[in-house]
């Protein structure tokens, strides 16, 4: 069976992939992420080319390493307010941003855009990019603290600093889009080119 390289250190994909039995490794990029957004949103890119650009950027990073794999690099970016002067908010540095970026997006639209690329052998093989839409609920200060205080520092690899699982859903009044597209990958469109690639049972 093809060997399938995971270009992120993400649990959330790992989980996916996994639960989905799909066989993969990982292999995390050293790549400077925030500059490189930062660099991206300085030439007015849009979120869906920054998630791509990112995407794309890991995958051929790892791909170096694997030749003959297929190499598989996410990226998934919040966007807060409309194309081309939305606010793309990145993971927080600590608890205090993370209250920030909530009092933020509290009672507000906003766009999640994940992003996937496969690449082999240095060639572009598959990309997919996916947006889901999410309206979060007016929120108190006192419920802000009280989620980030049950979360954890592990909300601190979500943009955000949020997650829609468990106690998560109680921020958002509605949700549009794909559910794994919220968690942070295109996961059928990746399952059906994974299928034609033969890294997967058909």
């Amino acid at each position: 069976m093809t060997e399938l390289v995971l270009a992120s250190a993400s649990r959330a994909r790992q989980a996916m992939l996994d639960a989905a039995g799909v066989r993969f490794s990982v292999d995390v990029p050293a790549i400077d992420e925030a500059a490189t957004r930062e660099s991206l949103k300085g030439e007015r890119a849009s979120p869906r080319a920054v998630a791509e650009t990112l995407a794309e950027l890991k995958a051929r990073r790892v791909g170096r390493r694997h030749p003959a794999a297929l190499v598989l690099g996410c990226d998934q970016v919040l966007a807060l307010g409309a194309d081309p002067d939305a606010t793309i908010l990145d993971k927080p540095a600590d608890r205090a941003e993370a209250a920030a970026q909530l009092r933020a997006l509290a009672g507000r639209s906003h766009r999640l855009i994940s992003a996937a690329v496969v690449v082999r052998d240095g060639q572009l093989l598959w990309h997919h990019a996916d947006m889901a839409e999410l309206a979060m609920r007016p929120l108190s200060d006192e419920f802000i603290a009280g989620y980030l205080a049950a979360a954890g520092d592990d909300i601190l690899q979500s943009v955000g600093g949020y997650r829609l699982e468990g106690l998560g859903a109680q921020l958002f009044s509605s949700v549009r889009g794909d559910f794994f597209t919220v968690l942070g990958l295109p996961l059928l469109p990746l399952l059906g080119f994974l299928r034609e690639q033969g890294a997967v049972p058909t």
